[in-house]
């Protein structure tokens, strides 16, 4: 699968929130702002798993589709990655 600038984009800025909270435990920061970070980054990381496997469901299902063969396997992979990822 070839990923967009977009994916690629998010994953950068999630680098950078994950590379702020390494200097604030560096830092010796009150844990409730690391621990707020953390589930920023965790949310972040949880979105750019969302648009990476929609993206790549739609990807997919339009090919299925082009070649007359059935999607029902796709999307139920598609959860199945979602649920793995939690």
């Amino acid at each position: 699968m070839e990923y967009d600038k977009q994916v690629q984009n998010r994953l950068k800025r999630i680098e950078g929130q994950l590379k702020g909270v390494m200097r604030m435990v560096e830092n010796k920061e009150d844990c409730r702002n690391v621990v707020t970070q953390l589930s920023a980054v965790g949310s972040a990381l949880d979105r750019a798993t969302a648009l990476i496997v929609s993206e790549n469901l739609e990807q997919c299902v339009r090919e299925s589709i082009e070649k007359g063969e059935s999607t029902e396997n796709l999307v139920k992979d598609a959860v199945n990655l979602l649920v793995k990822s939690r």
